[in-house]
This record gives C-alpha cells, sequence and structure tokens, in this order.
C-alpha cells in the first residue's frame, strides 16, 4: 500500500532544466520510482553529458534541445516526447537562472531576462501541457520557487521578484485547474550543497557562517531533500495537496534569527 502511493510506473516526468545539481537528484528520484524521465538543456554537450549521470543509477534518461523561454520551440520538444514516450504525467519547472547584481547597476535585459527564465518559461511550459493533463483529468506540476518567494535579498531583486511570482502563479494555476483533479505546487529549496555554492561554502566563507549559525538544522541541505520533496509532490501520496508551496529549508525561514550555539538549551 505504501509502496504504491510512490510507485510512478508508466508515468512520463519532465524535469526542465534536468541536467545537473537539483533538478538531476529530482530526476534520478522520481526515475528510481519508475517514471520516464524526460530533460532538457540548450546543449546537446550537456545532455550527453547527463545521459551519462543517469545511467550510473540504471535511468535511461530521454533528453532532448529545446529553449523554455520560446513557445514554438517548447510545443516542438513537448511534441517529441508525446510522440516517442507519450502525454506527460509530471511536470517539474525547474529550469533557472541567477543574476548577483545590484538594482541600481543591472541592466533592463538582465532583468528581464531572469523573470522570463524563472517565471515566464514556467507558464509556457504549463500552458502546453496541462490540456492534455486536463483532458485525462491527471496530472502533477511542481514549479521550483524558493525562499525568495517570500522575502528580498541583497542583490539578487530580478529573482526574488520572479520567484515571487511564481509562488502566486503556482495559486492562480491552482484555482483554475485543481477541479479537473491536476495538482499544482511548488518547492521552495533552502540553501543547497551543490556544485554552483561550493565556492561559498569553504570554511570561513561570511555566507557559509551564515548558513551553518542561521539553519536551525545546521547543515546545508543536499540535492536528494529537495528530489524527496519533490517525489512526494509527483505521487499519489499528494493529491489533496495543492497551490502549496514546501519549503525544505531546514527550518531556516520558521526562525531567520536563530543563531546555533545561542538559542540552543
Amino acid at each position: 500500500m505504501i509502496n504504491e502511493l510512490f510507485d510512478l510506473s508508466g508515468k512520463v516526468a519532465l524535469i526542465t532544466g534536468g541536467t545537473h545539481g537539483i533538478g538531476m537528484a529530482i530526476g534520478k528520484v522520481l526515475g528510481k520510482a519508475g517514471a520516464k524521465v524526460c530533460v532538457n538543456d540548450l546543449s546537446a554537450e550537456k545532455l550527453q553529458e547527463c545521459k551519462a549521470e543517469y545511467a550510473k543509477d540504471g535511468i535511461d534518461v530521454y533528453t532532448l534541445v529545446f529553449d523554455v523561454t520560446n513557445e514554438a520551440d517548447v510545443d516542438k520538444g513537448i511534441s517529441q516526447i508525446e510522440k516517442d514516450l507519450g502525454n506527460v504525467d509530471i511536470l517539474v519547472n525547474n529550469a533557472g537562472i541567477i543574476k548577483r547584481i545590484p538594482i541600481l547597476e543591472m541592466p533592463l535585459n538582465d532583468f528581464k531576462q531572469v523573470i522570463d527564465v524563472d517565471l515566464v518559461a514556467p507558464l509556457i511550459v504549463a500552458k502546453r501541457v496541462a490540456p492534455k493533463m486536463i483532458e485525462k483529468r491527471s496530472g502533477k506540476i511542481i514549479n521550483m520557487c524558493s525562499m525568495m518567494s517570500i522575502y528580498g535579498r541583497n542583490s539578487v531583486s530580478a529573482y526574488a521578484s520572479a520567484k515571487g511570482g511564481l509562488k502566486l502563479l503556482t495559486a492562480n494555476m491552482t484555482c483554475e485547474w485543481a477541479k479537473y483533479n491536476l495538482q499544482i505546487n511548488g518547492i521552495g529549496p533552502g540553501y543547497i550543497a551543490t556544485a554552483q555554492t561550493a565556492p561559498i561554502r569553504e570554511g570561513g566563507h561570511p555566507f557559509n557562517d551564515l548558513v551553518m549559525t542561521r539553519t536551525p538544522a545546521a547543515r546545508w541541505g543536499e540535492p536528494e531533500d529537495v528530489a524527496n520533496a519533490a517525489l512526494f509532490l509527483a505521487s499519489k501520496a499528494s493529491d489533496f495537496v495543492n497551490g502549496h508551496v514546501l519549503y525544505v529549508d531546514g527550518g531556516i525561514l520558521a526562525n531567520f534569527g536563530y543563531v546555533k550555539g545561542e538559542n540552543d538549551i
């Protein structure tokens, strides 16, 4: 019974930007649960490399090149998935970028690019897969939000604006599509140990000290922590969970004023 709740056998799962980091961790977990995993990227070389990484876990990932910000390209790519594997049952809108530039110094084109990738692209991809989900009265959409969905931070204005918008877009998708038995939710990762965060996780780095002292769990998260949350939201276990953002953050949002040692009893 419990195993059946998390069994994704026969389901087609598209993880945008699933070639590395959190996206790959999600793809691997969904693949191990039985899903037919599809990932996209702009780089054919990166897709080839990720195919070898998935194979190490026994997953034959389906890869294809398309640009999530281009509506025609998304339609072409998903049409190919439908032809080769079937309709998308699970969509994880994971592709994203961040540009750490102070507001007064940020070129408008850079701001718009972040909005396009992190907010507009999830809408484009979701709009493409939702009609088939609605038709069969079944589907899971997971939007990769962020702690910056609900608070700001220095130099990430575009990213926070996009992620805040994505949280509300998730709510609005729920208002319109939940009646068709679609579950649309978000995940808000905390500070996760990935290749991208490696330089700031070194001992003595000010940001590493911030994370370690302000996070009640007193550690960085692992990509698998986020992937396990995605498995829940992609499975039958979450069939009455809708319009929710699940923050996988070690408790930092629950108590951002926490300092390890000061608050310990």
